[in-house]
């Protein structure tokens, strides 16, 4: 049985101050913007290659900002967060979690599965972005 996590409810104070940092900031496609009844809305967005979305809004009980934690994985790290720069995202600088800071000069796949940078959305919902350039079968 195969179990695939499709959406994760991001918890945030204003819908379209989220939307915008999501879908125009970060440049991710915002699939849905619906209101099935009055005073619910529904905002679908989903990461460039990912498979599965984020929600904005409805009701997850979670506190707006409460949401830490959330990773996601790029081939490229250095290039990543350069984007991410050059988009206005409040990013951290490239990070070595194992502490060698000899990967952080020789890059590439010197970073892999070691390269980290981390940034909130407006709401302080905190996000990681790992380097993962190859994966061993599974």
């Amino acid at each position: 049985m195969n179990y695939t996590l499709e959406v994760v409810n991001v918890p945030v104070a204003d819908i379209d101050v989220a939307k915008a940092f999501y879908g125009e900031k970060m440049g991710w496609p915002v699939d849905h913007d619906v209101a099935p009844a009055p005073g619910v809305r529904f905002v679908q967005i989903t990461p460039p290659g990912s498979g599965c979305s984020i929600v904005l809004g409805g009701s997850s009980g979670m506190e707006p900002g409460s949401l830490k934690g959330l990773q996601l994985v790029v081939a490229d790290i250095v290039a990543a967060h350069a984007e991410l720069k050059g988009r206005g995202v409040e990013v951290g600088e490239v990070q070595a979690i194992d502490g060698d800071v000899a990967k952080l000069e020789q890059g590439g796949k010197a970073l892999d599965n070691v390269g980290f940078v981390f940034f909130s959305d407006p709401d302080g919902n905190g996000w990681a972005i790992q380097q993962i350039s190859a994966r061993a079968d599974v």
